[in-house]
This record gives C-alpha cells, sequence and structure tokens, in this order.
C-alpha cells in the first residue's frame, strides 16, 4: 500500500521545503545535504505520481497536489509526535511532558512567573524549554517537535498551518549604559546613535524589519558600525562595558530598565509595535496539560501589562 511506503523523513522534507521556499535552506535548517533533500522529494512525487512542488528561479512553490498533500502532512507529521509522546508518558507513570519555544522577548519577562504559576498548579509534567532564532522554533513546532512557541508572531508567509493567540504588543528600545554622553544631550536626534557601535537585530529576527522601517522614517538607513547578533546575554554584557546601543524588543531588558541597570534612550519607537502571544499548530488540538500552561502564561502577560 502506498501510505506504506511514505515515511517520516518523506514528510519531513516536503514539510520543511514547503515552509523554507527553498531545498538549500530547508537542508540547513533539517541538517541533511541538498541532494539528500532533493532525493527524498523526488520519492515522494514518484510515490504520489504527481508533482508536489514546482522550481523555479526563486526557489519552490506548491502545485495544487502540494496545496492538498500540506494539509494531510503536516496533521500527519503532528499526530505521530503526539503518539509517540503518549507511549512515551505512558511508560513514565503518568508523568507527562510540554515542549516550548521561547523566544528571548519573553524568556526574561513573563515566562518565569508563568513557569512558577505552572508549576504551583500540582500538575506532575516536565517542561522542556528550548530557545534559539524564530525560524528553527516555528520549523520545530510545524513538525511536532514542538508543542508550542511562545514569543513575538512570526512573518505572515511563515504562518501558514499555525494559529496565533495575541497576548500584548510590545515596542522595540534602544538602550545604553547609565552615563553614556548621549543621556546628555538636550534634545536628541535618532541620527546621533550613528557615532556609536549598534547591536543591531540579524536579519533573519522576527524584530529586524521593524527596525529598518523605524531608521528609514527617520532619515537614514544602514548603520556604518554594528554587530548583529540574538544573543541577548552578550548584549547586555556589551553595553555594560562600552558606550554601544542596544537595539532589542523591550521585553529582552525590562527588569534592567526597572533597576536602572540600562537606560532607555528618548526616541519615540511605539511605530514599532508588534504582537507577543501563543502560536500553536492549527490542526492541533491542545492537551489539558498545556492549556493548563497556556493559561499559566496568559494570566501573568495580563498581570503584567494591567493598566
Amino acid at each position: 500500500m502506498l501510505e506504506n511506503r511514505i515515511k517520516y523523513r518523506h514528510l519531513q522534507c516536503f514539510l520543511e521545503v514547503t515552509r523554507q521556499g527553498s531545498v538549500g535552506r530547508a537542508a540547513d535548517v533539517l541538517a541533511l545535504t541538498q541532494p539528500a533533500v532533493s532525493k527524498k522529494l523526488k520519492e515522494l512525487e514518484e510515490m504520489l505520481g504527481v508533482r508536489l512542488l514546482e522550481r523555479n528561479k526563486k526557489g519552490v512553490e506548491l502545485t495544487q497536489f502540494g496545496e492538498v498533500f500540506l494539509k494531510y502532512a503536516g496533521a500527519s507529521v503532528a499526530a505521530l509526535r503526539e503518539g509517540t509522546d503518549s507511549i512515551a508518558q505512558a511508560q513514565q507513570k503518568g508523568k507527562t511532558s510540554l515542549s516550548v519555544g521561547v523566544l528571548p522577548t519573553v524568556a526574561t519577562s513573563i515566562l518565569p512567573t508563568a513557569v512558577l504559576r505552572f508549576r504551583q498548579s500540582g500538575i506532575d509534567a516536565t517542561l522542556n524549554l528550548v530557545s534559539g532564532p524564530n525560524s528553527l522554533l516555528v520549523s520545530q513546532l510545524r513538525v511536532g517537535e514542538l508543542d508550542l512557541v511562545v514569543g513575538r508572531l512570526a512573518e505572515p508567509e511563515n504562518m501558514s498551518g499555525l494559529s496565533f493567540q495575541h497576548l500584548y504588543s510590545e515596542r522595540i528600545t534602544f538602550v545604553v549604559r547609565p552615563g553614556h554622553p548621549l543621556l546628555q544631550k538636550p534634545m536628541l536626534d535618532v541620527k546621533d546613535i550613528s557615532q556609536y557601535t549598534v547591536i543591531y537585530p540579524p536579519k533573519a529576527s522576527l524584530i529586524a524589519p521593524a527596525v529598518e522601517r523605524f531608521l528609514l522614517a527617520q532619515g537614514f538607513g544602514a548603520l556604518p558600525d554594528r554587530i548583529e547578533t540574538i544573543s541577548d546575554s552578550f548584549g547586555k554584557e556589551y553595553i555594560r562595558q562600552t558606550d554601544a546601543i542596544w537595539v532589542i524588543s523591550r521585553g529582552v531588558v525590562a527588569r534592567e530598565i526597572k533597576d536602572n541597570i540600562f537606560i532607555e534612550l528618548p526616541l519615540d519607537t511605539k511605530e514599532t509595535l508588534g504582537p507577543v502571544g501563543l502560536t500553536t499548530r492549527a490542526d492541533t488540538i491542545p492537551s489539558p496539560v498545556m492549556q493548563m500552561f497556556m493559561n499559566a502564561v496568559r494570566d501573568t502577560a495580563e498581570a503584567n501589562h494591567a493598566n
């Protein structure tokens, strides 16, 4: 039978190539070679007897058959993961596990309190908290390696097959160490930051487009001296030791701002507001454990952003 010949790796390669729009990028995410991914796609199309993807200069696009197959492939991989998880949980004498992707914007702001709320509920569950770039976490969520991602809303093209629940909106901020020279200026202009090293979000990060739009609206483009990184630990330590300026989601440094460890430059960045929330697979119903964890995150976010 056809379904007995289709294997997990066929579906995984198809789903990742669909999400990335490129065999090369999918191969990087899956830690495979491009020929290996291409081979799995060819085998899958030969087994189904139809073309699922069209190759062009821009990458790959779904055919009409591919659009139909995508829905069921995603559901199948998610169901397989849920099935293996249920066996593992049964072997652990009633213990359950929950794998959550965590973006920096919530890792130090709402998540610690949310985890405390969840654990105080008495649920016998193991939490696996995974950090990393949004593209990787969303990819892992899509194929069932994660149950939930907490953080900023992904770009629209990456939300196919996923569902987002809004918690609050968060802006980008420019922070420096106390005593920074720019804090002495009576009338700060955004262009003044070009005189200093700027710790800047990489192009692949969620906030990069918003930062670029903000700077362009202020009349200048690329910053001449910048360090691109998603490492919040590096950013926090580097601006403590230097006159660098850090462009970052406010949630990442909210505690340091409150404690006057870092100071926000007086810039109006409200146009960079972006939604933060819970991202799940649209084709699955949250388990009771997952629902309780989501409720803990939601309650924490509401308490933190009340009034």
